[in-house]
């Protein structure tokens, strides 16, 4: 499998991160000397499942490398166009891909066994779209200081992963669709609400399974979705708070 590593983002001034970044991309940010997107490509470039990987929003002379196949396209002004320019990208160099594997830049979490778990366990099913969430005392347990956001389920308390899996056809959606999903990614509120605004109550009253939100998911969409439970809290954690970036950094310093 082919996979899309966006790295767009560039916190604005008074913005989360900005004190760090001082407008720079995000993805630019150093964990022991490194930027974070290299320890993405570095888990993805050492994953047996990954055929090649193509980055977008960084340039060729960024100095970033991967073990596979790397191939850069520019940033096309947002996440929506990024990833189509990405999907693009991935058929002109293999036609026949059916699915791509998307990551993002600002996580240096990943690790190459968890990224082939992710792709082992997608294909033993055969949905348009593979979304991976991890249950809060999975992720607490790896990260108790985190301070994470999580939506509350009738059966569990998850986050959502920083991966997902997604068939190439889908790629050719309406773009305001993709928009308005992507607007809400940060939003529980506004994620809620593409459940519609009765399921979104049956939500907030944790009356709303895991398993009832993929049906309403897949009705409203008009593909067919899977929810995947990680038992890697790494697969959720990206950095898009100070708070987050401080941690991760002592965390990892601390780990050698």
């Amino acid at each position: 499998m082919d996979a899309i590593i966006t790295a767009g983002g560039t916190p604005k001034p008074g913005k989360p991160l900005y004190e760090y970044t001082q407008g720079k991309p995000k993805a630019f940010l150093e964990i022991n000397g490194k930027p974070l997107v290299q320890y993405a490509l570095d888990a993805i470039g050492e994953a047996e499942h990954i055929e090649r990987v193509v980055l977008v929003s960084v340039d060729e002379d960024s100095g970033v490398e991967c073990k596979k196949p790397l191939a850069f396209v520019p940033h096309q002004g947002g996440m929506v166009e990024n990833i189509l320019a990405g999907t693009e990208k991935v058929l002109e160099l293999n036609p026949d891909a059916e699915h791509v594997l998307i990551g993002v830049s600002d996580t240096p979490t990943y690790m190459p066994e968890m990224i082939d778990w992710a792709i082992n366990e997608a294909l033993k099913t055969h949905h348009d779209a593979y979304y991976y969430l991890v249950l809060r005392d999975v992720f607490e347990k790896r990260y108790p200081d985190s301070n994470r956001t999580y939506v509350w389920m009738k059966d569990v308390e998850v986050c959502g992963g920083t991966l997902g899996i997604l068939a190439t056809k889908l790629m050719t959606s309406d773009v305001d669709f993709w928009e308005k999903i992507t607007a809400g990614r940060k939003s529980v509120w506004k994620q809620g609400l593409t459940f519609g605004i009765s399921n979104l109550i049956k939500v907030l009253l944790r009356r709303l399974s895991v398993e009832q939100a993929t049906t309403v998911l897949e009705e409203r969409m008009g593909i067919s979705g899977r929810a995947i439970f990680s038992p890697y809290a790494e697969l959720a954690f990206d950095v898009d708070e100070d708070h987050e970036l401080e941690y991760l950094r002592q965390l990892m310093t601390e780990s050698g």
